[in-house]
């Protein structure tokens, strides 16, 4: 089966050796804002609660302040919540990959689509 060409840029932001945001980051940024919990976030991404707490904590040790507020217990004031912070990095990253993914509908994408085969050859000799 052959595949339309496809472009895909993924954007990821590094502080030092660790990705401080990339596209699964911000997709679990989104669901703590909308779950309230990185425990929820976490089940609705399909990721264990270590790996939704791993990620929070590279992403609250890469900003110069913290994304992700915790407050544990049971109250209502407990859960996680985006830090103004987060919300204005998300926002921006947000708007990266909508600026990036304009350009992949362009002339320069369509330029290389049209050189691009629909599957690769078997050997560089056919």
């Amino acid at each position: 089966m052959t595949h339309p060409p496809r472009l895909k840029i993924k954007i990821q932001i590094h502080s030092g050796e660790e990705i401080a945001m990339g596209p699964g980051k911000a997709d679990l940024l989104d669901a703590i804002r909308e779950h309230g919990s990185i425990s929820a976030a976490g089940r609705a991404m399909g990721m264990s609660y270590r790996r939704a707490w791993l990620l929070v904590d590279a992403m609250n040790r890469c900003w110069d302040e913290p994304l992700v507020h915790t407050a544990p217990g049971r109250a209502a004031t407990s859960g996680a919540r985006l830090t103004p912070l987060g919300d204005t990095v998300l926002a921006h990253y947000r708007s990266l990959q909508d600026g990036i993914s304009q350009a992949a509908n362009g002339a320069d994408y369509d330029g290389l689509a049209g050189h691009l085969l629909p599957e690769p050859r078997a050997s560089q000799k056919d």
